[in-house]
């Protein structure tokens, strides 16, 4: 290969690249023709997006929300309450709450018997309790954490000595 080119060839090999380039994107058309159905156009990735519009109706009514919002942010800033607006708490009355108190007393007066009668539940063996899981840091300690397992106390060095 030569290392310098000449003007011809570099431009029959621009035109010939040119002439690649036409044929590709016609192929390219045809196949985005052909995805989209017959009788559909192609949309041109060029041409500018049609901008949303809203109804004069639509703008009305948010420019309604947006005034409600303002007012009630200025009223609380007046001095206003909030509370106004709001419906009163519904209470229990006092029957209601016997009839509760009754059904609970009812249903662990149920439990009690049913724990009596099976205490691990129906069909259950007896109660296997998990091993007793220790805090962190306090591995290779004693039981109050206070000094390390193995190491005795003043108090056993001192009872040793009177013996």
């Amino acid at each position: 290969m030569p290392e310098k080119l000449s003007q011809e060839i570099i431009s029959a090999a621009i035109e010939g690249f040119e002439a690649q380039k036409v044929r590709i994107d016609a192929q390219i058309a045809e196949l985005r023709a052909s995805l989209s159905g017959p009788g559909t156009e192609t949309v041109s990735s060029s041409a500018p997006l049609k901008r949303r519009t809203m109804s004069a109706s639509a703008r009305g009514r948010i420019a309604a929300a947006q005034r409600k919002r303002w007012g009630e942010a200025k009223r609380l800033a007046a001095g206003g309450s909030a509370t106004a607006a709001k419906a009163p708490r519904r209470r229990l009355s006092a029957a209601g709450r016997r009839r509760i108190i009754e059904a609970n007393k009812k249903r662990w007066e149920l439990a009690k018997t049913a724990a009596e009668l099976e205490p691990h539940g129906p069909g259950a063996g007896p109660r296997i309790l998990p091993p007793k899981v220790r805090r962190k840091g306090n591995e290779g300690k004693d039981k109050q954490g206070s000094r390390p397992l193995g190491k005795p106390s003043r108090l056993t060095d001192i009872a040793q000595n009177l013996s």
